[in-house]
């Protein structure tokens, strides 16, 4: 083979790593809510090929790494998903809010409004205190609070209202932690493995009490992680 021919294909392998390697840049721009000047704050940008995720400014601006062409996804809760491509000049990019119809919201209030009324008929049945009846419960009523610790309707009420409260926080991480935000997050479309990692991996009620969507989308990424490096091993410990 040619020598030249050989420093022709090294030049030619390098100039192509430079210029795929320059397409790579910061992508700037700013959010705003739709058909208004008001800019948008808490809103996650994701480069839908690298699965890069940042979080706009307390201005509503953004930087994110990324080849223009790339497709750029913004979401913020209570507001339409936007996808936009990357340009190399300052993006504008608006959001539209979310339309909640009153039949929705009475749909996804079903669940706590039974749990609500079971234990209202508890009420009905002469329990006051869920079964927990506080220690001036004595004093103030000696017979109801005698009722409240040892009768039969007390007991089942004290049961009902902590499975009530299981299940209105399991709910609660539900709407947060699902299968398209694993699914949006890892870059993984198989639904088996998906259901294998949320099952290997669910944060707590108390955990999403305190985070914003950012910082579960960074919690699930470092699970993730761990568990695709261990994930076939018996008896996988779980990353704290």
């Amino acid at each position: 083979m040619p020598l030249k021919f050989v420093i022709a294909c090294i030049i030619n392998l390098f100039c192509f790593t430079f210029l795929v390697s320059a397409q790579q840049t910061v992508i700037k721009g700013a959010i705003y809510k739709r058909i208004s000047s008001v800019k948008l704050t808490e809103v996650l940008v994701t480069n839908m090929r690298t699965k890069g995720v940042t979080e706009c400014d307390g201005l509503g601006n953004f930087s994110i790494s990324a080849n223009v062409g790339d497709t750029l996804l913004f979401t913020k809760r209570d507001y339409t998903p936007q996808k936009q491509e990357a340009t190399n000049y300052g993006m504008i990019v608006y959001m539209q809010p979310e339309v909640r119809l009153n039949e929705v919201r009475v749909i996804g209030q079903t669940k706590k409004q039974e749990l609500t009324e079971i234990m209202g008929d508890y009420r009905k049945q002469g329990t006051f205190y869920n079964g927990n009846p506080p220690a001036l419960s004595m004093l103030v009523s000696p017979l109801t609070g005698i009722y409240e610790l040892f009768g039969k309707t007390p007991g089942r009420a004290k049961r009902f209202a902590a499975f009530s409260k299981r299940e209105l926080e399991a709910s609660a991480v539900d709407r947060r932690y699902n299968k398209p935000l694993v699914m949006r997050v890892t870059g993984v479309t198989d639904s088996v493995t998906v259901q294998k990692f949320m099952e290997y991996y669910r944060p707590s009620y108390e955990d999403l009490k305190t985070w914003n969507d950012y910082d579960l989308i960074q919690k699930v990424k470092t699970q993730y992680e761990y568990f695709k490096k261990n994930g076939d091993k018996d008896g996988l410990q779980k990353l704290y």
